[in-house]
């Protein structure tokens, strides 16, 4: 099944083509970085293998950063900032996280778990019935 989606304005557009929607895991980050680059309390993305992502309109900006343990890459258009998705460079080969609100259809891939959860913010409740990792890696 293809899995449309796409910015803010329209100028980029993308499609992810899997069997099902259980070959994506969608997960909540708490860490400092995702807070910044999605300017809320949390980044939501959808990990989906790199070969079902395809940009079917426009071309992404991309901007490349020291996350502290790797470099990142994340995606946006360049005409409204929308993020559109990520990969750090462990991932480049494989796989990409892309920003589950770009997705016509979000709510196809709930989230399955947290990641970063000792920076999660007082205010937000811990996600009931889904992994909680203290760090990316544990």
């Amino acid at each position: 099944m293809k899995y449309p989606g796409g910015c803010y304005c329209g100028q980029v557009r993308y499609e992810v083509d899997l069997q099902s929607p259980d070959e994506a895991r969608t997960s909540i980050c708490h860490c400092t970085s995702c807070k910044r680059f999605f300017g809320t309390g949390f980044g939501l993305t959808t990990k989906v293998p790199k070969d079902a992502f395809r940009v079917a309109k426009g071309t992404p900006k991309e901007h490349v950063s020291d996350n502290g343990s790797t470099s990142l890459h994340r995606e946006f258009c360049g005409v409204c900032g929308t993020g559109i998705l990520e990969y750090g460079e462990e991932a480049a080969q494989k796989s990409r996280y892309i920003m589950t609100g770009t997705f016509d259809q979000p709510g196809t891939f709930p989230p399955k778990g947290e990641f970063f959860c000792k920076d999660r913010e007082r205010w937000m409740p811990e996600i009931p019935n889904v992994f909680h990792k203290q760090e990316i890696q544990e």
